[in-house]
């Protein structure tokens, strides 16, 4: 006999005893399981978590996909029980896409007149258009159909500017292409400059602009571009002679990343350009690029006013320079790829996950409220849809003899227009269908005082 136990505890423990702790355990694995599971699930950068509310069906037919060789298919459910996109609930950049072998596209390089021979993929001699058949179909709630007069409507009587580098331009060019088909030929115009260009739409007193600023803060290379990236120099504290082209816009949509990926330090200025060859320090790209962005951050704290502009970035469009990231060992960049990555979560060299981690970083602690556009997820497993070989280099179509060398000229930084970018954009007018809510009185951004802008573009050579 045990010494000192009490003689009503000797023996067998009480089944209630027992049951209590067995469901006090449980619940502890599964409290540590949900936590664990928040922890390692979605993507690498967002603001807000996944769609909680109980699902609307959307009652729209389900697609089936096709996967990409020995990865697992890209398919959808029997039933779709999605719900209507709200952004107080639902993010867009987590899905897959799926393959759909009746759609077409609302225009194509053909039709419409405004896309430049840099992404005319189909026109420059591309045959295989299954890349067009691809849907982005998020996982929890339903993408909105692009429908141009709701678009214009949503932005009647306003300026929509696009900013940045030539895949804001291409995203731009997809913009204009989805809408200008419904306005009469009388009723709308391109006028075109280096750095600002401008679409109009005059029955909605609407313009959809393009303003070049390939690191939104200034450099030497902005308006004479200098091909040699260790001749650039980046001013990282100033943004304030691309900004007087912003001033005054009611809808805002910037962008910056590839340029900031063509080294891996990058001469960087502060101050006055007058003494630009001894000024500058060399910094690693993640660290210039956050400068950078914190320049256009306190800008846009500082002039725009938040209840007149909405303020979105798009996040960086991944380039896939390197077959071997996808499982592709013989492979030649993206060249003769035609199929979407199955692969969840595939994420490549190609994307810089310090640039993500600083643009969520400098964004999060902006006073103006700025939306989201995160395409990198979603762009980073469609290899089989940039411009590749059917493009042009240095102003010219690529010959015959050059594309048979795609490992030279294979283009697989911008995308083929109709393509990707209308899916960036079906995101964006998704957003535009839902107005911002009123600013509180309190909310801490400061009124702009800026010039207004200055839309007479100087002609450059």
């Amino acid at each position: 006999m045990l010494m000192g136990t009490p003689k009503g505890l000797r023996g067998r423990v009480p089944l209630s005893l027992l049951a209590l702790v067995t469901c006090a355990l449980a619940f502890l694995v599964l409290l540590l399981t949900e936590r664990i599971s928040y922890l390692s699930s979605g993507s690498i950068f967002r603001f807000k978590t996944s769609c909680t509310r109980t699902r609307r069906p959307a009652n729209t037919a389900a697609v089936r996909g096709r996967g990409r060789g020995r990865n697992a298919s890209i398919s959808s459910d029997a039933t779709d029980d999605r719900f209507l996109f709200d952004p107080e609930e639902c993010t867009l950049d987590q899905g897959k896409w799926v393959f759909n072998g009746s759609m077409k596209p609302p225009y194509t390089d053909r039709t419409c007149p405004y896309l430049d021979r840099q992404v005319s993929c189909v026109k420059n001699g591309k045959v295989d258009l299954e890349y067009q058949k691809w849907e982005w179909r998020p996982d929890d709630c339903m993408l909105p159909r692009f429908d141009p007069k709701k678009a214009l409507q949503s932005i009647q009587g306003k300026r929509l500017m696009f900013v940045g580098d030539s895949l804001q331009r291409g995203q731009w060019q997809s913009f204009v292409c989805l809408v200008e088909s419904v306005i009469p030929s009388e009723h709308k115009s391109m006028k075109r400059g280096r750095m600002h260009t401008v679409f109009t739409a005059k029955e909605y007193n609407a313009s959809i602009e393009f303003y070049w600023a390939p690191f939104l803060v200034e450099s030497n290379s902005d308006v004479r571009i200098i091909a040699d990236p260790k001749k650039r120099i980046l001013k990282v504290d100033s943004v304030a002679k691309h900004a007087l082209h912003w001033t005054g816009v009611d809808i805002l949509v910037f962008n910056t990343y590839v340029w900031w990926m063509s080294g891996l330090r990058i001469k960087s200025l502060w101050g006055s350009f007058a003494n630009g060859a001894q000024g500058y320090q060399e910094l690693e790209a993640a660290v210039s690029y956050t400068l950078g962005l914190k320049t256009w951050a306190n800008w846009i704290d500082s002039n725009i006013e938040a209840s007149r502009t909405r303020v979105f970035f798009t996040t960086m469009s991944p380039t896939h320079q390197r077959s071997a990231d996808w499982g592709n060992e013989r492979g030649i960049k993206c060249f003769n790829e035609s199929k979407p990555i199955a692969r969840k979560w595939h994420w490549g060299t190609g994307s810089d996950r310090r640039i993500m981690g600083a643009v969520r970083s400098v964004l999060s602690r902006m006073a103006t409220p700025v939306t989201l556009l995160n395409i990198t997820q979603l762009s980073e497993y469609r290899v089989d849809a940039h411009s590749s070989i059917y493009t042009e280099s240095g102003g010219r179509l690529l010959t015959p003899e050059e594309k048979l060398d795609p490992l030279r000229y294979a283009d697989c930084i911008h995308w083929c227009i109709p393509g990707v970018p209308d899916t960036w954009n079906r995101m964006l007018y998704a957003h535009l269908l839902h107005p911002p809510k009123p600013i509180l009185p309190n909310h801490p951004i400061r009124n702009s005082n800026a010039t207004e802008t200055n839309r007479n573009d100087t002609k450059l050579d």
